[in-house]
């Protein structure tokens, strides 16, 4: 069952529990059957690699790994911190997102 999530591609969010707690990054990917995101330098694991064309050593390489979407929250686009969203009607009657903390409007 897919969810509606407050979280999409683009995202900056920070993140509030687990060893990452405190890290900013961009959400790189959303994987909204899991509720899970891939968020850019949070979450890093080590990833044992047999050598291929691509990468001919092998080796260790650290990449990324999805993180639950209720350990992040989203950093306020005016203030820097963590802030809840919220979503409203504009005149033109466009549903958009806004943080709860500065009322700043979230693109």
């Amino acid at each position: 069952m897919q969810t509606k999530l407050h979280i999409k591609k683009g995202d900056t969010v920070v993140a509030i529990a687990g060893n990452d707690k405190g890290k900013q990054g961009s959400v790189l990917e959303v994987f909204r059957e899991k509720s899970r995101a891939i968020v850019e330098g949070v979450n890093m694991v080590k990833k044992h690699t047999k050598p291929d064309a691509e990468n001919p050593q092998g080796g260790i390489v650290e990449k990324e790994a999805p993180i639950h979407i209720s350990n992040l929250m989203h950093v306020d686009p005016k203030e820097g911190g963590k802030t809840r969203i919220g979503r409203k009607l504009t005149d033109s009657g466009k549903l958009v997102r806004y943080s709860k903390k500065s009322g700043e409007e979230i693109k």
